[in-house]
């Protein structure tokens, strides 16, 4: 029998430490936390890959629209948001289908706000975040329902502002800020994103445009009951809340004059970088209407349902990633590796051929008056996810890196903004161009405006880059 350790000290044995669970080397809170995220992103996903479809071939109709509780409200607010665009804005079943669902996709970049504040200075995360699922459960559900869709949508709206931030913060605190394992956690937490886009649209989109729109709906709202468990479920696995400071606290370092320019560049970038996502945030959007009627969908006399290329573009997503991540690698080791920047320049100058080749398959459709086969899809997500893999996520990594110190939170919330802008102004009123001019032209359209955001990045980078350079780069200058 081995030595007693602890000599002089009766022992305790419920005072002893417990083996800590893990999950592929991490904290077993990370696995229902990823869990839940998963659900949440199915019961997300599910619903946005029905909404445009739903309101312009169902809910917008005569005979249905008239049930729904404060829709001509609703519809003279969008009216009188859009007075200064009159001449673009075209009232239509389509433009307010398209507007109403970019809307609300804009929105959720703006509630996360609202969220984070009320889970540290009230509730704290656990319960923002448990009550966030309630709203979402609910509003799905909501949604089912003629009469009650925008009570749903509203409450979509509060639960995803509770729920988005709060839970990835929590998968934060699963880490001291020394463990090199969190970048690697947040990787697992994705892929869990990930897997929910590939899996939801073909059960909610091909329940809500095969069986019955309202059933689709349904189906997102049970994954969120089960989101809702799951959170529950694994409450005690979650990190303590963080503990409020009292007293006094240290003040923060006064930015200098080179902090306040690159502060207001980042700011100045976020429209830029709206206009440089048009054409992957449409996916979402118009595109779902559009490849019903332009794709070959049907094989052995069965019609794939057009939400399931939410499907098709997640698989090439994830694919893309990790060949863009593995390109980087490689080429790193063989020359320098260009800053973010370039790298969004790139991304951009990629993806804008994306709505191009729409452009060309509308052609090819208008001329044959026959839908074209899926390589045309296989290419647009292939072109579209490559250049999106150098945007997005690259955009994250520079808003973080180039942020005054101490502002780099801040930062990471001030750039989602560029989604806001992107759909609740750019996408969502594109959309209403659609059946009022040749689809050519609708893509093309997209085509112009990520034209336009490269050659502004470009000479953003000409003449701003060593404010947004990282030190060793500004250094060598």
């Amino acid at each position: 029998m081995p030595p007693h350790r602890n000599l002089g000290k009766p022992v305790n044995i419920a005072d002893q430490p417990k083996t800590e669970r893990t999950f592929l080397g991490h904290p077993i809170g990370l696995l229902w936390l990823s869990a839940s995220e998963f659900w949440e992103r199915f019961c997300y996903y599910g619903m946005q890959a029905l909404l445009t479809l739903y309101l312009y071939k169902y809910l917008l109709q005569p005979g249905h629209v008239e049930q729904v509780w404060g829709f001509e409200t609703f519809r003279q607010g969008l009216d009188w948001l859009i007075v200064s665009l009159p001449m673009i804005f075209h009232k239509t079943d389509m433009a307010y289908a398209s507007y109403t669902s970019q809307l609300y996709a804009g929105l959720v970049y703006v509630t996360p706000l609202i969220g984070g504040l009320l889970a540290d200075r009230v509730l704290g995360r656990t319960l923002t975040v448990a009550l966030g699922s309630a709203l979402m459960v609910i509003g799905t559900f909501l949604l089912a329902f003629n009469q009650t869709f925008l009570w749903g949508l509203a409450a979509l709206l509060v639960g995803v502002g509770c729920f988005k931030g709060n839970i990835a913060a929590q998968v934060g605190d699963l880490y001291s800020k020394t463990d090199n394992r969190r970048a690697d956690a947040f990787q697992i937490y994705m892929m869990g994103i990930q897997f929910a886009v590939v899996f939801s649209p073909i059960i909610c989109g091909g329940l809500g445009q095969k069986v019955d729109w309202h059933l689709g709906f349904i189906a997102a709202g049970v994954g969120m009951a089960i989101g809702l468990a799951t959170y529950l479920l694994g409450r005690k696995h979650f990190p303590p809340e963080p503990i409020k400071k009292k007293g006094p606290t240290k003040e923060r370092e006064p930015l200098s004059s080179r902090d306040w320019a690159a502060l207001v560049l980042l700011v100045l970038l976020l429209p830029v970088l709206a206009f440089a996502v048009v054409g992957n945030q449409q996916i979402f959007n118009v595109y779902l209407v559009w490849s019903e009627v332009n794709y070959q969908l049907t094989f052995f006399g069965w019609t794939v349902p057009s939400t399931w290329m939410m499907s098709f573009d997640a698989v090439f997503s994830f694919a893309t990633m990790i060949a863009v991540i593995s390109f980087w690698r490689w080429y790193g080791k063989k020359r320098t590796e260009p800053d973010e920047l370039t790298k969004i320049i790139i991304g951009v100058l990629i993806s804008m051929c994306a709505p191009l080749a729409l452009a060309g398959a509308s052609a090819v459709v208008a001329q044959t008056h026959h839908p074209v086969g899926l390589i045309w899809a296989v290419a647009f997500h292939l072109i579209n996810d490559t250049g999106f893999a150098m945007v997005l996520p690259v955009g994250l990594a520079l808003y973080s890196r180039a942020a005054p110190k101490g502002l780099g939170g801040t930062m990471l919330g001030v750039y989602y903004w560029h989604l806001f802008i992107a759909n609740t102004f750019l996408v969502g009123i594109l959309g209403g161009f659609y059946k009022s001019i040749p689809d050519t032209q609708f893509w093309m359209l997209h085509v112009y405006l990520m034209v336009g955001a490269a050659v502004v990045l470009i000479a953003v980078k000409l003449l701003f880059g060593s404010l947004l350079a990282p030190k060793s780069a500004e250094n060598a200058l």
